[in-house]
């Protein structure tokens, strides 16, 4: 359930709210319908059914703008290069061009959004289809939101197409179908992937509310249709209410969620990586609201943890270790009282630069964002 408002008024829906016989388009009530069809909606209903109704038409029109508007933003970087799936510059059947959005580099990466989500959606299928064991369905699904070729995930523009392709696969199963529910996830993760930092204040909070309400969506799915569902999934989706809740600027509602997910990770054993994001999301949360001291203690025992768990390798090749560092610092750097402390900040960025840029590569958002902490706190050290 994405289209979460009324179609006439835009106010939220309940779950069994009424909606058109035909086309599914939802409403608060008859009022809205009624006024909805004589404002147009009469022209639309057939149109909108032989699309799969509203859901499957919503999503079908939203995959299409979002495709657009990610080799838009990939344009120069594509020139001249051709899909590794398919071999052609222009897709066969769409003419779309092509997208890169991970850590690959050099002339390799380039591909489709088309061709990206029938890998993923063909591999997901073999899975089902053969009856695979858990942790093989895992590592097919991750198709839909990590790059095949360097093991990264993609960001931006390409993510949150990506997000309207799985969600189009699999809106129109069942809602008790886990593949429909996770589709979600990928749908708010990309929705949130799509502004940069720099975007327009207006732009984020367009895009950070319609992924809160995909993933309000999707923990009242859980909490209605999937009641036995592990601890785990509740977490997942508590965190991304909690990232749109920051992204939003709320930010003390953010915090006490955030704090809230943590010391509930640990009391049921959540896996170790899940919980590294956790910690990051806190972290952020703690910076921003100016909690210093208890940001660079938290950081420091996180870090050390990560490492005692993954290895000494983790400081230098973990992506969230590495942005763990960043924060960190980050956070010495602004409760810096000395120019020992912004040294001791300069020597932590600078090094998990040198590393993110090895892993991720150059143009990654967060190598980029790293990149510019350094010049700043470089511009304090000349100062």
């Amino acid at each position: 359930m994405i289209l979460t408002t009324c179609a006439a008024c835009a106010a939220p829906l309940a779950l069994d709210a009424p909606r058109c016989v035909r086309c599914k388009v939802r409403y608060c009530d008859s009022t809205c319908q009624h006024d909805h069809w004589r404002r147009g909606h009469k022209q639309m209903c057939k149109k909108i059914h032989r699309g799969g109704n509203a859901e499957q038409y919503h999503a079908d029109k939203k995959y299409k703008e979002a495709v657009a508007a990610a080799v838009e933003k990939c344009a120069a970087d594509t020139k001249g290069q051709t899909c590794y799936i398919c071999t052609q510059a222009l897709h066969w059947k769409t003419k779309e061009g092509l997208v890169r959005g991970c850590a690959c580099r050099g002339t390799s990466g380039f591909a489709h959004v088309s061709c990206l989500a029938e890998q993923a959606k063909i591999l997901v299928a073999e899975g089902e289809e053969n009856n695979l064991g858990l942790k093989a369905k895992e590592a097919r699904w991750e198709r839909w939101h990590t790059c095949s070729l360097c093991e990264q995930r993609y960001h931006g523009v390409v993510l949150c197409a990506l997000g309207w392709a799985c969600w189009k696969t699999y809106v129109e199963r069942e809602k008790t179908d886990c593949h429909r529910f996770h589709a979600m996830a990928i749908l708010g993760s990309g929705l949130r992937a799509a502004f940069t930092l720099g975007s327009p204040q207006k732009e984020k909070e367009k895009f950070s509310k319609e992924a809160l309400r995909v993933f309000e969506a999707q923990l009242s799915e859980l909490q209605t249709l999937h009641k036995k569902a592990k601890v785990e999934l509740q977490l997942n989706t508590m965190m991304n209410i909690a990232a749109c809740y920051a992204d939003l600027r709320w930010h003390e509602k953010s915090l006490s969620m955030k704090r809230e997910m943590y010391y509930k990770a640990e009391a049921f054993n959540y896996p170790f990586e899940g919980r590294l994001q956790i910690a990051i999301n806190l972290a952020n949360s703690l910076i921003v609201l100016g909690h210093h001291a208890e940001a660079k203690s938290f950081l420091r025992q996180t870090i050390d943890m990560a490492i005692g768990v993954l290895g000494p390798t983790a400081k230098l090749n973990h992506v969230r270790v590495l942005t763990l560092r960043a924060i960190l610092g980050n956070v010495c750097f602004r409760s810096a009282a000395s120019r020992e402390d912004v040294a001791e900040a300069e020597r932590i960025i600078a090094d998990v630069l040198k590393n993110e840029r090895r892993v991720l590569g150059p143009a990654h958002p967060e190598t980029l964002s790293t990149q510019r902490d350094l010049e700043k706190v470089r511009a304090v050290l000349r100062a």
